[in-house]
């Protein structure tokens, strides 16, 4: 039974790979039984090598350290601008047995701030642009993408939905239409720094080594992203590898640290804006479906028919069929609403809830931001940026928006596969 269950995950990577040549606009045009047999070996080669090799698991849990340390500076700050609110003393006396509260607002968010502050002065310094290259690098040896998609999978693992196409704005009047879709969806499939560590910190308590796990997830999502971006938009990309370079300059450090923090702050703003929102939206839902008559004398609520929807997807990437409506909620939640709402449910559920394994599997699943409002963002953006791809762009959004969810469940699937039952 056991050797079922950890090869359970092949079953929805089957699905995934399926589906998306289903969703093709040309299913003539697919790359070869080769490529994508060698674009899921790349995956399935990442999860073991990171997850299984314990020196590089060992450099990946350095990122929890550093994560800690700016967890740690960016308290002082925040106890200092907001007080005990901000994760200063409280000046009174707690009821036994009760722990000082923590203030998403005033004691996580910052985190946002200063980490796209750092990246900031880091891209400047030329540490995160060779990152970057690197990782561009990796892409086009392994899968065989042009200079500028493999430079926009390099970038989405630093920056964010917004600054993703800053960097490659001098091209998208050039790059294919296969190409902005690739893109895209690699804008979709992972999160950036200062994004993941806000997920992270939320999960500190619940995954052990949520940075490291995160950082893994993102990597495993480039070829999973690239694998069904070519499969749904097939096309080869016509750039060469030297043409593309990145276009994102300050002048000064100080220049980068201002801009930096401008723009976290920005973010900031975005995630409490789309937190109250989506919220509401789901208080507001749930009371309409509470009119509905109670099924297994419980009331119907959003999270439920997610959870009804979601749960055969997430059984086949590797969770047990009792767990699989609460992940189905929690990946429910993610695609339609926001991953970070996600993360906050799972981070809010019984411990029992699921195994060790299959938290690892939704932890790696709902890392992305595929969700409707990155969708708008992204596609306004690109349209802001290159006004001539602006029908382009919107056409391929909700495509990317599937493409994206897509390439998350595989990651998901592939750790499933790695891990032991």
């Amino acid at each position: 039974m056991a050797v079922l269950q950890q090869g359970q995950g092949l079953i929805g990577i089957a699905l995934i790979v399926t589906l998306a040549w289903a969703l093709s606009e040309n299913r003539a045009a697919r790359p070869s039984w080769r490529w994508i047999f060698g674009a899921l070996v790349v995956q399935i080669a990442l999860a073991l090598a990171v997850t299984r090799v314990p020196f590089i698991w060992t450099l990946v849990g350095y990122a929890n350290n550093a994560v800690a340390a700016v967890e740690k500076a960016t308290l002082v700050g925040s106890s200092y601008m907001f007080g005990y609110t901000g994760g200063a003393p409280i000046p009174f006396m707690l009821k036994p047995g009760v722990e000082q509260p923590v203030i998403v607002a005033f004691q996580i968010l910052p985190l946002i701030i200063v980490f796209s502050a750092l990246s900031a002065l880091l891209w400047h310094w030329g540490i995160l642009r060779a990152a970057v290259r690197g990782l561009s690098w990796a892409l086009r040896k392994t899968l065989g993408v042009s200079g500028v998609v493999g430079l926009g999978g390099g970038a989405t693992m630093f920056l964010g939905v917004v600054e993703t196409p800053l960097v490659l704005r001098a091209w998208f009047e050039r790059m294919n239409r296969s190409e902005l879709f690739m893109i895209m969806v690699l804008i979709m499939a992972t999160i950036s720094g200062a994004i993941l560590v806000l997920y992270a910190t939320t999960l500190s308590k619940t995954v052990p080594n949520a940075v490291g796990h995160m950082i893994v997830a993102s990597l495993i999502s480039l070829p999973a992203a690239v694998l069904i971006a070519r499969l749904m938009v097939p096309g080869d990309g016509s750039m060469r590898a030297e043409d593309a370079d990145a276009d994102l300059k300050y002048e000064s450090s100080m220049d980068a640290v201002i801009k930096g923090t401008m723009e976290g702050m920005q973010l900031v703003l975005a995630v409490i804006a789309i937190i109250i929102v989506v919220f509401a939206l789901v208080n507001l839902t749930d009371q309409l479906l509470a009119l509905l008559p109670y099924v297994d004398a419980q009331p119907v609520t959003l999270k439920r028919i997610f959870g009804w929807l979601f749960a055969p997807l997430m059984w086949s990437i590797g969770i047990p069929w009792d767990q699989a409506p609460a992940a189905g909620a929690l990946m429910g939640t993610k695609t339609i609403l926001n991953e970070y709402v996600a993360y906050l449910d799972l981070a809010a559920l019984p411990a029992d809830s699921f195994d060790a394994r299959s938290k690892l599997i939704i932890t790696y699943a709902l890392c992305g931001v595929a969700n409707l409002a990155s969708v708008g963002l992204l596609v306004s953006t690109i349209a802001t940026l290159a006004p001539t791809r602006r029908a382009e762009a919107s056409a391929l959004g909700m495509k990317s928006w599937v493409a994206g969810n897509m390439a998350s469940a595989m990651t998901g699937a592939v750790i499933g596969l790695v891990t032991l039952a």
